[in-house]
């Protein structure tokens, strides 16, 4: 069924006349005389009753049978289409609809809230949905489209993905601030392989980092324990259960604290890892994503510009 002529046809009937249809579609009277018969001849059933000259229709359409049953499924058509028209405009314009963000732990914990907080404020009718898992799984839910983006904090080799850079994460090497180590300004590299390291999960992007250090500076731990959480090595490290490479936002706090002391490895003890966002390749972003995205750029780069100095003249 051709829909532009069933169009032609319903307006016709809405309008009861083929002037005005004509008018109403910007187009010529035959042009609508000829759209309803080639209906009508595709169809092949009368919709129309013609009673003589056909000038007599522009007083009133009178249907058939058929022609009945045809305007109330084209009524049904065209209003489903509004429908549709009407909730893609409320998703391009952000007043109904859904995000689904995936994020690594430290990110979802430390980084997302600041940019969550805002969007979600401002954009009250989307349904807005945080998982969180390690970077391995992350990756895996960015392939599987359970989520439209992903933010990790170890690098992804996936064909599929497209990774790049989001921003730079500052990290600390720690130890208990009461602890034999801790209380040493700089220890050397065989006093840290005499120690016990507190390590994430495989296929954390947090576990990645510590063992590209042990690599880097040939550290052999004397032992490894594997606790599956950021924060859960740190309060150990506290308790004095062994030393642990990670973010400085989640032990900025027991540092304040003075419970727990950063170790210097060398002169410059920065270090810092990159965080990464992910997205499948080629997958289009929705108007929801890149506003977030947008906002999230914004901010940063609000925030950049509010950490420079000012200089005098």
């Amino acid at each position: 069924m051709n829909l532009h002529l069933l169009r032609v046809f319903l307006t016709v009937v809405e309008q009861q006349s083929f002037s005005r249809a004509a008018e109403a579609l910007f187009v010529s009277q035959s042009a609508v005389s000829k759209a309803v018969r080639e209906l009508e001849h595709q169809l092949d059933l009368p919709l129309i009753e013609r009673s003589g000259a056909e000038a007599k229709a522009v007083r009133g359409v009178q249907l058939t049978d058929h022609g009945t049953a045809v305007f109330e499924h084209a009524r049904a058509i065209f209003a489903l289409e509004r429908i549709a028209s009407e909730d893609v405009r409320d998703r391009v314009e952000l007043r109904q609809g859904s995000l689904r963000i995936g994020a690594s732990t430290t990110v979802a914990a430390y980084w997302l809230p600041q940019s969550l907080g805002p969007f979600v404020r401002r954009h009250a009718g989307l349904t807005v949905e945080l998982v969180v898992g390690n970077t391995e799984q992350i990756s895996r839910a960015v392939v599987d489209c359970r989520v439209d983006v992903g933010f990790v904090e170890g690098a992804v080799e996936d064909a599929r993905i497209q990774s790049s850079l989001w921003r730079s994460e500052p990290l600390r090497l720690v130890a208990a601030a009461d602890s034999t180590l801790g209380a040493k300004r700089r220890p050397s590299l065989a006093e840290l392989s005499r120690q016990t390291w507190l390590v994430r999960e495989q296929g954390s992007g947090t576990r990645q980092v510590a063992q590209s250090l042990f690599a880097a500076r040939g550290i052999e731990p004397a032992r490894v324990i594997e606790i599956g959480s950021n924060e859960a090595i740190a309060h150990a490290v506290a308790a004095d259960a062994g030393i642990a490479l990670l973010p400085e936002t989640v032990v900025a706090d027991l540092v304040t604290m003075r419970r727990v002391r950063t170790i210097k490895l060398d002169e410059d003890a920065s270090m810092t890892r990159p965080l990464y966002r992910l997205e499948l390749v080629n997958r289009p972003r929705a108007p929801a994503l890149q506003t977030f995205l947008d906002q999230g750029e914004a901010a940063a780069s609000a925030s950049t510009q509010a950490r420079r100095p000012v200089r005098g003249r």
